[in-house]
């Protein structure tokens, strides 16, 4: 990894990530919908680090833009990582259009779109690196969130298409299953502890994942076994269930 993007650079975990690959010495290009928000961040671990951060104004929402995005690099990425998302209100969702809207364009339309794009490129070049950030939510539909879930399961089989797509060409393929994540997405819920991931534990993994060459990762093993568990309850008995 010598330079890499950052799609949706100003959350929490995509702002770990930043410092802690700063802190490599990597190449960043920090994308965000605002990008005056990292211009602090740029300059922070410019002089930190010693390292060239670019910034770039990307917005999943709008996929006709995403072609010339890319190509209005300076330099193209070796790594990309896309860390954007959306929960939404799932109340709000269901009784109003412009809300599922959001919430699928964020976590599986726009996710798709950027990276067809980075995917072609990367084919033809015949290297690179892609993380995608997917969910447990997408492992089963569940009441509370199957919005955002079912975008999230579209998500992750479109991880899985595309790692089976790209390993030919020498391209490597990452899924990041987080569960719950200490950041302003999960503010006013109450989640438990051994459940909830810090955004510096979660940057450090996923870095370390790539370095081996994982295909999947949880970032808290216990998730793969919460999920193992309500992937296997009876569609009789788990219909009944509140979750």
């Amino acid at each position: 990894m010598k330079r890499i993007l950052i799609l949706g650079s100003s959350s929490e975990v995509a702002i770990a990530l930043a410092y802690q690959l700063a802190e490599k010495s990597c190449e960043l290009i920090l994308a965000a919908r605002n990008c005056e928000r990292l211009a602090a961040l740029k300059s922070d671990m410019e002089i930190r680090f010693g390292v060239k951060v670019s910034l770039a104004e990307f917005n999943a929402l709008y996929p006709e833009t995403h072609n010339s995005f890319y190509e209005s690099l300076e330099a193209k990425p070796d790594t990309v990582i896309c860390v954007f998302g959306y929960l939404g209100d799932q109340l709000r969702a269901m009784a109003h259009w412009e809300e599922s809207h959001a919430i699928v364009m964020s976590n599986y339309v726009g996710a798709v779109s950027i990276l067809n794009v980075i995917a072609n490129d990367f084919e033809k070049r015949k290297e690179g690196i892609i993380v995608g950030i997917s969910s447990v939510a997408g492992e089963r539909g569940r009441q509370s969130n199957y919005l955002y879930g079912s975008a999230k399961a579209g998500f992750t089989a479109y991880l899985s298409g595309l790692r089976n797509r790209l390993f030919k060409s020498g391209v490597q393929v990452l899924t990041v299953k987080p569960g719950f994540m200490q950041t302003r997405m999960l503010d006013g819920m109450k989640t438990p502890k051994f459940l909830t991931a810090q955004p510096d534990k979660a940057a450090a993994l996923i870095i370390r994942a790539i370095h081996r060459r994982k295909d999947l990762i949880y970032i808290l093993p216990v998730w793969r076994w919460v999920m193992l568990i309500i992937r296997n309850i009876p569609e009789f008995v788990f219909k009944r269930l509140k979750l």
